[in-house]
């Protein structure tokens, strides 16, 4: 049988590749349940220091599966379908909880949950067909599902979250860019080296630096700004007391790039 995703490990980099291209990469069961394992074992695997995401095909990911979930999500009660929904928001809050960098390399159409995994990443890279809907209203769900309600406002602002989550409509990548949803576009046959260079750049950086950055930003959400300058303080001198301080230091000194570990 194919394999539903991909991976692959080069020099730091985890690749995970949605392959279902005939299902536009469509979520089931498994692979809800696959993906999230998947991000909640990469928290302590130290050969992977960054993580991308991308689909094979005309699409990242357009949610899930209409024949292997939406049918039985029909005849579920409701703990059932409680089970399922704790299941769907656990893939992202692994995948935000994550202490390493998690790119997504947009390749199409991204729809549905497929837009909040999307959404859940830390950096977008897109093509100029990459549209994206959170279409949720348009089945007769709330548009606040698997944290977008959460994570939307804060990466758009509440006006344009509003709009997309009560819509649920598509936008083009170009108004996803322009409101901030999208980091940048490449053209299509440019997207893999976008990404790959993006990623090779922040394995090659300082991991704890990284992973400090990620998990303040992710605290720093519900913290006031007392907290937050406190919580900073405290985090950024626990990072002066890391080997990859003194080397960034000691390679200014030497007029060389400096070589984190």
């Amino acid at each position: 049988m194919t394999k539903p995703y991909l991976t692959e490990l080069s020099d730091g980099v985890y690749n995970i590749r949605f392959n279902r291209p005939d299902k536009y990469n469509a979520l089931t069961f498994e692979v809800y349940a696959k993906l999230r394992d998947e991000f909640s074992a990469l928290q302590t695997r130290d050969d992977v220091r960054v993580v991308t995401l991308s689909g094979e095909g005309k699409a990242f990911c357009s949610g899930g599966d209409v024949d292997d979930i939406i049918g039985p999500l029909l005849k579920m009660d409701t703990a059932k379908l409680i089970e399922f929904t704790r299941m769907t928001c656990a893939l992202i809050g692994n995948i935000r909880k994550l202490r390493k960098p998690v790119i997504a390399g947009v390749n199409g159409t991204a729809c549905g949950a497929g837009a909040v995994i999307a959404l859940a990443c830390d950096i977008r890279i897109a093509t100029p067909k990459a549209k994206i809907a959170f279409l949720f209203t348009k089945v007769g769900l709330s548009g606040a599902d698997m944290g977008a309600a959460f994570l939307l406002p804060r990466v758009v602002g509440l006006t344009a979250a509003t709009e997309l989550l009560m819509r649920g409509h598509f936008i083009d990548a170009q108004e996803a860019q322009r409101i901030g949803l999208y980091n940048r576009i490449v053209e299509q046959e440019h997207l893999s080296r976008a990404v790959g260079e993006l990623a090779a750049e922040l394995a090659k950086g300082p991991q704890l630096g990284l992973q400090m950055t990620k998990e303040m930003l992710n605290r720093e959400m519900t913290m006031d700004l007392d907290t937050a300058l406190e919580a900073e303080a405290q985090a950024q001198a626990l990072c002066m007391q890391h080997p990859d301080f003194h080397e960034s230091h000691k390679a200014w000194t030497e007029g060389r790039e400096p070589k984190f570990e």
